[in-house]
């Protein structure tokens, strides 16, 4: 998969390998809970050998039950077969039950630690990603590994334990019958391993192919409206149904694999039986074994055949789950570029509110040639409103990523309170920012859970408080529900400047000491944009507040305007003095105020920030 190969460049040298080694990653889950492993293999090993009994009352009935000197045995023989099948029938449910119970179990536990690794990866891992793959591996691989650990691993511990046992059996039975099938037993299990290979390889791409098909989906629905508005419905039909029959032909190629596996063991292991009775009725014929003695050994090989078969069918399965297993381990193996160190410094409390960048440079990792910040450096006094202006593409943004540690810059340092902010823990620099973004997150629950978000310990009746801070009351009290109402996924409901009015009182909520507001109103209309600048002139008291802004308009009162261009800070100072200036500034001031500007300044009382 191209968006993951960072991922997946790891372990990619032992996919020729084609083992099943991936699955010992399990182990430690399946470990966590050996108790009940440990009583599934007991009911386990109970059933084997109720089924092992079957065969010894058969030779039994057959040798003597059909004697008229011993017919009066032939009721207790069928009374203790009916009684080993009750503890058979009992110890397989047992044993079903307790199998299934802890593969759902581990399977829980591998989806939450999955989970949990992804909310700790940083955004240069983002950056390659795809959503949609990421959520197959989480879903689709972990259910296919719930199989193999359920029902498959059961089954295939049942028939190595029959197996086993029914040899022992067969070379107690008949040594020398044994003999022929210790010659053919080697060559089955070399054609299981090899085939296993084959299996395994095929089941890897067919997963893989899958999930490329399922992130196209989850782009295609999210962005559903685009396409129809664009009526792309042909092309993203096209693209999709491409990428599944793509899909269809990996499954096909596994399942053909699996197929031939399946039939070339069946054929070896009933062929081998059909030896074995040849043989035997010739023995009896010669008188050199009774009839009962050839049935039991016959139950024994049809036992171990069975067993040998069955694997042959979970072995397939059990390569799939290896191939799912390898594509979780990867995700786990994933470490994040950004993480706490060993002992990270405490930030100072109770919190400053100060920022400072120190000759800061950076570059994405997805575009290391291309510098997005080259040498900056700026100080922000507590309570001090800072706005970054210029054209788009200048490093704005960059400021705030970096600020909030999605990424580390590449030189320099930055300080929050006075501490490098990467020598402390990622949360605890975060907890001192609030955001509010251009793009804003809304995720498919109540307005009250969107809002809360910012502080989730906060009480219903702060979230309420902070919504009608941010002016979100406005339209939330003529909604049905109020602030129970559902929005929908990402907000699809709303629109964008209620989806933006619901972040900013998340950001009040917050009650970070640095607020930074990344074009805050740009989706307000007029009269809703009056109102959400006086409730973040309200939130701003004793904050820190670092804006970011296209229109001009919204910064004229900041106590500092610094200007961004290629990376770099190219002019500082207040409105007035930028204008005076002639600069970049100046002309972005020109096309946005008119030639004359002398208008401009007149709404700085309109515009708090």
């Amino acid at each position: 998969m191209t968006q993951v190969d960072h991922t997946s460049a790891a372990p990619a040298s032992r996919r020729g390998r084609a083992d099943l080694s991936p699955l010992r990653a399990l182990w430690p889950h399946v470990r966590r809970y050996k108790g009940r492993a440990g009583a599934a293999l007991v009911a386990l090993v109970v059933a084997a050998l109720a089924t092992l009994v079957v065969p010894v009352a058969v030779r039994r009935m057959i040798d003597f039950g059909f004697d008229a000197d011993h017919a009066g045995y032939i009721r207790q023989y069928f009374l203790v077969m009916i009684g080993v099948v009750g503890v058979l029938a009992a110890a397989s449910a047992f044993r079903y039950c307790l199998v299934m119970t802890l593969g759902e179990r581990i399977v829980a536990d591998l989806r939450a630690e999955v989970f949990t690794h992804l909310l700790k990866l940083d955004g240069a891992f983002y950056d390659q990603a795809r959503a949609g793959e990421i959520v197959s591996r989480l879903t689709a691989d972990t259910t296919q590994i719930k199989s193999a650990v359920g029902a498959s691993a059961s089954v295939a511990l049942r028939n190595i334990v029959l197996f086993i046992g029914a040899a022992v059996m067969m070379v107690i039975t008949s040594p020398w019958l044994s003999v022929i099938l210790l010659v053919l037993i080697p060559a089955i299990v070399v054609v299981l391993l090899g085939s296993g290979r084959g299996v395994r390889k095929r089941s890897r791409e067919a997963q893989d192919t899958l999930a490329g098909a399922s992130a196209y989906a989850t782009e295609a629905v999210g962005a559903m409206r685009t396409l129809q508005a664009n009526t792309a419905e042909d092309a993203a039909k096209q693209r999709f149904d491409g990428a599944v029959e793509h899909a269809f032909d990996a499954a096909r190629d596994a399942i053909r694999a699996r197929a031939l596996l399946t039939g070339v063991a069946i054929f070896l292991i009933f062929a081998s039986i059909v030896g074995i009775l040849w043989a035997g009725a010739n023995a009896v014929l010669s008188g050199s074994m009774s009839a009962g003695t050839l049935g039991q050994f016959v139950l024994y090989a049809v036992l171990a055949a069975s067993g040998l078969g069955q694997l042959g069918e979970v072995w397939g399965e059990v390569s799939q789950a290896a191939g799912a297993t390898e594509r979780i381990a990867e995700l786990i193996a994933e470490e994040p570029k950004v993480a706490a160190p060993a002992a990270p410094l405490a930030l100072p409390a109770p919190p400053i509110g100060a920022v400072r960048f120190d000759a800061v440079g950076f570059a994405y990792p997805t575009r290391p040639d291309i510098p997005a910040l080259c040498g900056v450096s700026f100080t922000v006094k507590p309570g001090e409103r800072v706005a970054f202006v210029g054209p788009s593409g200048g490093g704005k943004s960059t400021l705030f990523q970096l600020l909030l540690r999605f990424y580390d810059p590449s030189s320099g340092r930055i300080e929050v309170d006075g501490i490098d902010i990467a020598a402390a823990d990622p949360r605890a620099v975060r907890a001192r920012l609030a955001l509010v973004p251009q793009d804003v997150a809304i995720f498919a629950a109540s307005i009250r859970e969107n809002i809360r978000l910012g502080r989730p310990e906060a009480s219903d009746a702060e979230v309420e408080e902070a919504g009608r801070l941010a002016a979100a009351d406005e339209f939330v009290e003529r909604l049905p529900e109020r602030w129970e109402t559902l929005v929908g996924e990402r907000g699809v409901t709303l629109s964008g400047g209620q989806r933006q009015r619901i972040a900013i009182a998340r950001a009040i909520l917050r009650k970070a000491p640095i607020l930074l507001l990344d074009e805050a109103t740009s989706a307000l209309d007029a009269e809703s944009e009056t109102l959400v600048q006086q409730a973040l002139d309200r939130s701003m008291q004793g904050r820190t507040t670092l804006v970011i802004a296209h229109r001009l308009a919204t910064v004229l009162s900041a106590d500092r305007i610094l200007v961004m261009e290629h990376g770099r800070i190219v002019e500082e100072g207040r409105h007035a003095e930028l204008v005076a200036k002639g600069g970049l500034y100046a002309r972005l001031a020109a096309l946005q105020f008119g030639e004359n500007g002398p208008a401009a300044p007149q709404m700085a009382e309109a515009s708090p920030i």
